[in-house]
């Protein structure tokens, strides 16, 4: 926590010790330097008190404060939003349960009774794939064989001593849909073993969806074992060793084989114990909750059996009857009905599975007309396909139903489903008044059911309501647009014997009132008991007690959340509107996923969706959940008719339910994540789409109409307080002005050399005659073998004979301007050295590159045209492609000024080589290509780079017999002071290795430092980037080679931008193996007014991290990160010997106080002189290079940066025993981006970005008319494209407050770099504006 610590407090511990003591004086007197203070001891121990008075840390508390408050902007209340007026809801009782004298004691009991009286009774048919029977299960044999597997349970697995299984042990019952038979024996297996059956759907594969949370369901309730048949068995995926494989978070599972062949017959002594049914737990059935959390419901066996009775009554049950099941046997309905009342009452049950009804739709149609069934249990979508499939019927009826159950009667869509039905079926038999609705939870069970109605009855009137009173929680009924109204069904009347509420969903369980919708709870014999295992979530859901408006208790009797949304109609009929897990709470206002659902579908998806596929979740983004909306994508639509489809799904959505879609996707057909039973798995589809894994092949992006939360922009104030007053009142506010200063150049060490030799050329002649041999470049290939070094005589003869040449075919006179076009290597620095022996100037320009000079080219032309270069000196190569056809396709190649290639000179020395009459004069032009795409040169006097050669020389404590290691580009910048000349000046040797040498071989550079076992290194970003991507995974193998980087003291990055602080510390971590120091890795910090201000040395302290608050950026002010938004890193550099930094406000050009970010004002010996340009813009140069403070300090003249940061105090001691004041770089000025009146950085948002998704590869962004543009390069598969557009627009909203406009994705490498590794932005966005980015994929979002 140490560096969330402010910037202003010191916390001091007394000691007794007098040392201490003066130490904290010393530390409090260099905290307030500017404040005079008396050196009696009794003031000094005042101001140590006045410190220790300050505030502490701030508690842990207010470290993980939500600001959402300050950041959210809150939509006042709408006066006219409809609020509830009925009076209180009272509680609802069902009909009681009524006592029937030959209802067993426990459900075994029944099966006991049947098995031995009514033996041959059908119990249960089970149909093949086709629709046919397959076999039929008596109920002497569901006796039998239950009998047997109890007794195989209890006696058969393990020892008598060591028994597997006990009675309370839970087991897991694996058995298909196809198979019911199997399943029913198992269960009631489990029953009379006193067991407790867990039925759980059969893993298909290892990564199934929601393999996980059936894992967690299996851990949370002990479960162990497993019960399946041989054919299921031989299906599940298998290890090559033939054992089955470990699933996605199961727990270790014993697998037991229950066919017939496998059981043994139980002994005649032994008989099942059949208690009267108890409190103890008979089962449990797995649900899901909307976070896609699997738990257990526990039943016990007197609710399992009260349940059944319930059921019994209000369906009306008789003994005998025929019934057909179209439902999972294995849960909900289809288990209670079809399993378990069925058995209670002698049903014979036909069981009709899922791939039988994909096969043939109509199949339980016909088991009806054949069989003659009663009662017929299914699903709306089960009536929608046999309503489709029905003309190749014609002799069927439906007269014997007199029950028609439809399990998700409770949905929206089932009152057009049962509509249908009925006008298709009526014809056949069927009777209105057998369609029975109702609801069910599986925490309550049997919410409430519509009891079949006396033939030719009117049927229960529905409820049509609005469709925004819905959303505010309130029924209102629709009298205004059809469009926006919600036709709703009833369920009927509650359960025989239960009690029911409707309560507040959210907060306290308030009663609500008779026009409000709100959570059903029950109160009943016959529900669920507990999440087995998960007693804190049990309590919030089956303890639930529901209170009045004041706040009291209505009673003590504990209800149990049942998940249902609804409300009490005319009657006491029930009516249900939703699910709490369907529930999308946007904007304080409630929406059903069903629904919406329910209105995609209306809008003709025939053409676009596949098979009516669509999932509605939300996603939680800035504060307030967004509605997603997925579907599956027909294989044959087109890409128009898609677009056109959710074009009209948006409109339809906004002017129905008044909401707005933030995303609407199109996937493949066939790859959402699927249930057990073919439906869409939402949790692990909405996981998909958080992970970037769904691969949509159409997206349509809507946050600017849907994201009403943004902040209000910011409105810049005018500055009616003066910088004067400013300073003032940091000064009475305690704060220091915001300035630091590098160490003094102090007294020439080298009299000799610097006093006679003011000029780097004297300098090299100096160094030729006094240690002609003395090696000073070594040029290293790829292979890490010397190509060419040079000795100072080397160097000042071949200088020499290059300036021989220049004076005799330049044709030049002092002062010109001569373009040096060279590979990175000893050649510059010798023609360099000749250009100053001859008087003219120096202009170091990057060639062109071979394979790409429609792009290079025309820089080369623009700073030769812009420098008004007289003579070019190159090599013979890069002659020839300057002379090229290839170069004639990009530039006018015969205007180029006079061209010498200098491989071959003639061995010539110069009549007198040129001595400046004055230091002040030019030594060379430094041009550079700014990441804004600016191309500017600036003038370098000899004064300047012997200064700067002077400060590096002391900061790095450079000299002849030191080693140094380079590899960057020498073209402009600390990287042409370093590799040309440095080493002139100081004498140490330089071992040159140009970066194009790591594309042939990227270790040469770390091979180079671990075999000459160099101390001090500098390279650029794209080096360091290079290693990292490069080489991470191979330190193995190069620690093996040797390789060995203890050696190396400081790694300097050379930069001109804010320090990439991830990169290197991915630099530092993944080399940590080969020796390399954590706090080796350092950053150099210039600009083009000041090449080198900030740079690393030996004696320094360690380069220190400063995580700083991102929002407190946003608004030109630094605070360190001391909550959990987000945050930036900076990293410090260390201030070079005589240079002098301030910390200014652009605008007032007033200095700032220490907690201010502003422009980085620096005043030097080494500063530039000027920008060099054709038209002599004066201003220009004037502001930035000879700029006086409108207060504080007038004389001095500053030169601007043109880059933000700020100077922080930290509690490292420098040399001299001070706290260094480290200077940290936000960002460059002219590239940050003015959104919504708040300053960004697009590095920050570009940092967002990249982390959004696993596949994109580097990004950058740009504003175009007031849209802010992202480009992500991906790296992966191009069916990812798609994954990332949320990503981006999610990431950025959330972290940055900005809605993107525009996401482009495109192919790596598309983003230019320059040289030094830096994005340039402009140029990007001019190619996206020419349309010349051959994008994968553009997204407008909307």
């Amino acid at each position: 926590m140490s560096c969330l610590k402010r910037n202003t407090e010191l916390t001091f511990v007394f000691s007794s010790s007098l040392a201490s003591f003066s130490l904290c004086c010393h530390l409090i007197l260099a905290e307030y330097s500017c404040v005079p203070v008396s050196s009696r001891v009794s003031t000094k121990i005042q101001q140590l008190l006045n410190t220790l008075k300050r505030p502490k840390r701030p508690p842990l508390s207010e470290f993980f404060l939500d600001d959402s408050e300050e950041i959210v902007e809150v939509p006042r209340p709408d006066p006219n939003t409809p609020k509830p007026e009925g009076r209180q809801i009272i509680p609802v009782k069902g009909e009681p349960l009524g006592v029937v004298s030959n209802w067993p004691p426990a459900l075994q009991a029944a099966l006991a009774r049947w098995g031995a009286t009514q033996a041959k009774s059908p119990a249960l048919t089970a149909l093949d794939i086709t629709g046919k029977p397959l076999y039929t299960l008596t109920y002497g044999k569901l006796w039998s064989r239950s009998l047997k597997l109890a007794y195989t349970l209890l006696n058969k697995l393990g020892t008598k001593t060591e028994p597997v299984l006990q009675a309370g042990d839970r087991v897991a019952l694996v058995y298909p849909n196809s198979d019911p038979g199997m399943f029913w024996v198992a269960f009631y297996g489990c029953l009379l073993a006193e067991v407790i059956p867990v039925p759980i759907e059969v893993p298909l594969s290892r990564q199934d969806a929601g393999s996980q949370q059936i894992g967690f369901l299996l851990g949370s309730c002990g479960v162990s074992l497993a019960l399946t048949s041989e054919v299921c068995l031989k299906g599940l995926p298998k290890t090559p060793n033939g054992e089955i494989v470990q699933f996605k978070g199961w727990p270790r599972m014993k697998w037991v084989v229950t066919d017939t062949k496998y059981l043994t017959k139980p002994s005649k002594d032994w008989q099942p114990h059949i208690p009267t049914a108890n409190t103890d737990t008979a089962y449990i059935e797995y649900k899901a909750s909307k976070e896609g959390t699997v738990m257990g419901v526990a039943v016990s066996k007197i609710a399992m059996l009260t349940h059944c009775q319930a059921l019994t009554q209000a369906c009306n049950y008789c003994e005998g009857e025929t019934l057909v099941n179209v439902l999972d046997c294995k849960k909900d309905m289809g288990l209670w009905h079809g399993v378990l009342t069925s058995v209670m009452n002698r049903i014979h049950t036909i069981t009709v599975p899922y791939a039988v009804m994909k096969a043939c739709p109509m199949s339980w149609v016909q088991r009806v007309h054949i069989h003659k069934a009663r009662v017929a249990l299914v699903k709306c979508r089960d009536l929608h396909w046999a309503m489709m499939a029905h003309k190749d019927q014609k002799d069927i009826n439906l007269s014997s139903i007199r029950m028609l159950i439809v399990a998700d009667g409770a949905n929206p869509w089932s009152v057009s489903s049962c509509d249908a039905f009925l006008n298709v079926f009526q014809s056949h038999g069927l009777r209105p008044e057998v369609i029975c609705p109702c609801a069910t939870s599986p925490e309550a069970l049997t919410v409430a059911i519509r009891r079949p109605g006396a033939r030719g009855a009117p049927l229960p009137a529905r409820a049509i309501l609005s469709m925004g009173g819905l959303s505010h929680g309130v029924i209102r009924v629709n009298t205004e647009d059809k469009n926006s109204a919600l036709t709703v069904q009833d369920v009927g009347h509650i359960m025989p014997g239960a009690l029911m509420c409707i309560v507040k969903p959210d907060g306290s369980p308030q009663l609500c009132k008779t026009d409000e919708i709100g959570e059903i709870v029950i109160n009943s014999r016959a529900g669920g008991t507990m999440y087995y295992g998960l007693p804190g979530v049990t309590k919030n859901t089956f303890e639930v007690i529901p209170v009045n408006q004041a706040g009291a208790p209505i009673g003590e009797i504990p209800f149990a959340r049942t998940g249902l949304l609804g409300f009490v109609g005319p009657g006491s009929l029930v009516f249900v509107v939703g699910k709490i897990e369907g529930l999308l709470m946007v904007s304080g206002r409630r929406h059903n996923a069903d629904d919406l659902v329910a209105t995609a579908l209306a809008v003709e998806p025939v053409k676009t969706v596949y098979r009516g596929r669509i999932a509605v979740f939300s996603v939680t983004v800035f504060y307030d959940e967004r509605i997603v909306i997925v579907a599956e994508q027909r294989p044959d639509a087109s890409e128009e008719d898609s677009f056109q489809w959710m074009s009209r799904v948006l409109q339809a959505i906004d002017s129905i339910h008044q909401v707005g879609l933030y995303c609407l996707a199109l996937v493949p057909a066939n790859t959402l994540p699927k249930t057990p039973l073919g439906g869409i798995h939402i949790c692990e589809t909405k996981q998909s789409f958080l992970d970037g894994n769904l691969h949509p092949c159409n997206i349509l992006m809507c946050p600017h109409t849907c994201v009403t939360n943004m902040p209000k922009p910011r409105q810049k104030q005018p500055v009616d307080v003066g910088p004067a007053s400013m300073l003032v009142g940091n000064l009475v506010a305690g704060k220091r002005i915001a300035q630091a200063t590098g160490r003094e150049l102090g007294v020439v060490e080298d009299q000799d050399l610097t006093r006679k030799h003011q000029f780097l050329s004297e300098a090299l002649q100096w160094r030729a005659q006094v240690d002609p041999d003395h090696v000073l470049y070594v040029l290293l290939n790829s292979k890490g073998v010397p190509v060419c070094t040079a000795t100072c005589a080397q160097l000042h003869k071949r200088a020499e004979k290059i300036t021989a040449t220049l004076l005799e075919r330049g044709g030049l006179n002092t002062g010109d301007n001569v373009v040096l076009l060279y590979p990175p290597g000893i050649d510059l620095i010798a023609a360099f050295y000749g250009c100053l022996y001859a008087g003219v100037i120096p202009v170091t320009v990057r060639p062109p590159h071979p394979q790409n000079l429609s792009a290079t080219l025309p820089t080369v032309r623009m700073i030769i045209d812009v420098s008004k270069a007289a003579c070019i000196l190159t090599t013979q190569p890069l002659m020839r492609i300057l002379r090229s056809r290839e170069a004639a396709a990009s530039v006018n190649v015969k205007t180029w000024p006079t061209i010498i290639d200098t491989d071959d000179l003639p061995r010539k020395r110069p009549p007198h080589l040129y001595k400046p009459p004055t230091a002040e004069m030019l030594a060379y032009l430094d041009f550079s290509v700014s990441t804004t795409g600016m191309l500017t040169g600036v003038k370098m006097s000899h004064a300047a780079i012997s200064t700067l050669c002077r400060s590096i020389k002391l900061q790095c404590e450079l000299y002849s017999s030191r080693q140094i290691a380079i590899c960057l580009d020498p073209y402009c910048g600390l990287g042409f002071v370093l590799w040309c000349l440095s080493s002139v000046y100081s004498g140490h040797q330089s071992i040159l290795i140009p970066p194009l040498e790591l594309e042939t071989s990227l270790p040469v550079w770390l091979s180079t430092l671990s075999q000459y076992k160099i101390r001090d290194t500098f390279c650029s970003y794209s080096v360091m980037e290079l290693c990292t991507k490069g080489l991470g995974t191979q330190t193995e193998v190069l620690k093996a080679r040797g390789l060995n980087l203890s050696c190396v003291r400081s790694c300097v990055v050379v930069a001109e931008e804010r320090p990439r602080l991830a990169l290197s510390q991915s630099f530092s971590k993944l080399f940590k193996d080969l020796g390399l120091s954590p706090r080796a890795v350092s950053t150099a910090f210039g600009s083009r007014v000041n090449l080198a201000i900030g740079l690393q040395g030996t004696s320094g302290p360690d380069p220190s991290t400063v995580y700083v608050d991102m929002k407190s950026l946003r608004h030109d002010r630094w605070e360190v990160f001391r909550s959990w938004i987000q945050y930036v890193l900076c990293f410090p550099s260390q201030i070079l010997p005589g240079v002098r930094v301030i910390i200014v406000n652009p605008e007032t050009r007033g200095p700032l106080g220490d907690s201010h970010l502003g422009e980085i004002w620096v005043n030097s010996p080494h500063s530039a002189s000027g920008y060099y340009t054709i038209y002599g813009e004066e201003s220009l140069q004037a502001d930035h290079f000879n700029t006086k403070l409108s207060f504080g300090d007038p004389q001095t003249l500053w030169s601007r940066t043109g880059y933000l940061g700020f100077i922080k105090r930290t509690e490292l001691l420098d040399a001299s025993g001070d706290r260094h004041d480290a200077l940290f770089v936000v960002g460059s000025l002219d590239e940050t981006l003015e959104l919504r009146g708040l300053r960004y950085h697009p590095i920050d948002i570009e940092t967002s970005v990249s982390r959004a998704h696993r596949s994109i590869a580097e990004s950058a962004v740009f504003t175009w008319t007031n849209l802010l543009v992202v480009v992500a390069e991906l790296s992966g598969s191009e069916q990812e494209a798609l994954d990332l557009v949320p990503l981006v627009t999610n990431v950025v909203l959330e972290e940055h407050h900005l809605i993107v406009g525009v996401v482009v994705i495109v192919d790596p490498g598309v983003i230019p770099i320059n040289s030094r590794g830096e994005k340039q932005r402009m140029h990007l966005r001019d190619s996206f504006l020419a349309d010349q980015l051959d994008p994968i994929y553009v997204a407008y979002n909307m």
